[in-house]
């Protein structure tokens, strides 16, 4: 059983949700994010995102795309940050972290380089938001031949016929994306995601994380009442932004943004 599998099965014996941060790799410095991550888990995390750095971060709104323009200044790359993941995997062999991205950096690295070198490190599945599932045959099977998940993004527009073939190409979970728009969106209808939660569940059969618009512990409650997972970006990198000139700091008040999610969401 691979790592995100073992991690919502878990959860689910023990009537909890799983909180996903996502962070982007190398911001706003290299020797950052290792020990954020290992933070992060402390705090109550329980699968990591971590963002690969993009020069065209088109999905994205302006507080990730600062993030990547940060982590590129300091010359972050996928090498680096496969290095970033074995050495987070010497003391957690646990914790499953996905690497969430574009397809560009994978294709000059080569599917079958990247993947060996991705499951060397530890990884356990890719979120490419560009690879719509309908283009993923060639992926698919040298990430699986790796034991690496391949997780897809379901809008609020996505039909059935697409959710159902999104079902089935993709494993690990899935990745709904709350509202309309790039990340960091603002209103968040907790109500309208239950729905779509809903008809989610009944044409694929895999958990569902929900992302975008989740800023603090009331709004990680909410999701977490009706989804698998509730993943939070724009709410911490942000918190990066805030103390890019005081990293010492970043820890600290990532850490007590998750902590009150992870107590809200077991409430």
């Amino acid at each position: 059983m691979r790592r995100i599998e073992r991690c919502f099965e878990r959860l689910a014996s023990e009537n909890r949700k799983a909180l996903i941060p996502f962070v982007t790799a190398g911001d706003p410095q290299k020797e950052v994010t290792v020990p954020l991550m290992h933070d992060m888990v402390k705090a109550g995390a329980d699968i990591i995102e971590l963002g690969v750095p993009f020069s065209d971060p088109m999905a994205d709104g302006p507080v990730i795309q600062l993030a990547c323009e940060r982590a590129l200044a300091h010359n972050t790359s996928t090498r680096d940050i496969l290095d970033m993941v074995k050495a987070f995997r010497q003391t957690d062999s646990e914790t499953p972290v996905v690497l969430m991205g574009y397809l560009n950096p994978v294709e000059v690295m080569g599917y079958e380089a990247f993947a060996r070198a991705a499951a060397d490190a530890g990884v356990d599945g890719v979120l490419l938001v560009d690879l719509p599932p309908e283009e993923a045959l060639e992926v698919k099977p040298v990430m699986d031949a790796n034991g690496l998940d391949i997780i897809f993004l379901v809008a609020p527009t996505t039909s059935d016929a697409r959710i159902k073939l999104i079902g089935e190409a993709g494993s690990g979970y899935l990745y709904y994306v709350s509202l309309k728009g790039v990340t960091g969106s603002a209103a968040l209808n907790v109500d309208e995601v239950a729905s779509r939660v809903e008809t989610i569940r009944n044409l694929a059969k895999l958990p569902i994380g929900v992302g975008f618009g989740i800023k603090d512990a009331e709004s990680a409650q909410a999701v977490s009442r009706v989804a698998d997972g509730v993943v939070v970006g724009s709410a911490l990198v942000n918190q990066i932004d805030k103390f890019q000139k005081e990293p010492a700091a970043i820890s600290g008040a990532i850490g007590d943004i998750l902590s009150a999610m992870r107590t809200a969401m077991d409430t």
